[in-house]
């Protein structure tokens, strides 16, 4: 009896401190807070070389540049017509960036990268679908 009990309150006893045990990462480890590796995502599925790797860090942060650069020139103009420009012209800088790193990647890693493309086209697609439905409803009195 004396054993089963100790036996017992071992085994009640261990998932407590497995528990209590801290994470892999602080409390900035979240999706949100990759700390500026998080464009590596979609590409680690493409088997870079060292050499694409380094060509795609630097698009990237060209892109990042350019894009920051257009924000504070269109930010000082809120416009409606404006903020369309705005848009449209991110989209054409994001696609030309897109299209400089497939030409980067050998023909299966382009591949890869399409279907990559295609599933984030059809996230955005999903979002914008929401948010128009979110705009569409009453808001709740609280």
């Amino acid at each position: 009896m004396r054993k089963t009990l100790i036996a017992l309150m071992f085994a009640a006893a261990l998932p407590t401190v497995a528990m209590a045990m801290p994470g892999s990462g602080g409390p900035m480890d979240g999706p949100h807070h990759g700390g500026g590796d998080h464009w590596r995502a979609p590409y680690s599925q493409l088997d870079l070389t060292p050499d694409q790797r380094h060509a795609i860090g630097k698009l990237m942060g060209e892109q990042m540049r350019d894009r920051k650069m257009l924000a504070e020139k269109y930010l000082a103009k809120l416009s409606p017509a404006d903020q369309t420009a705005f848009k449209n012209e991110k989209d054409a800088a994001r696609q030309k960036t897109q299209g400089e790193i497939r030409a980067l990647l050998k023909p299966d890693q382009q591949k890869t990268f399409d279907e990559i493309q295609k599933k984030h086209a059809e996230r955005r697609a999903e979002w914008a679908e929401f948010k128009a439905w979110k705009a569409q409803q009453p808001q709740k009195a609280q």
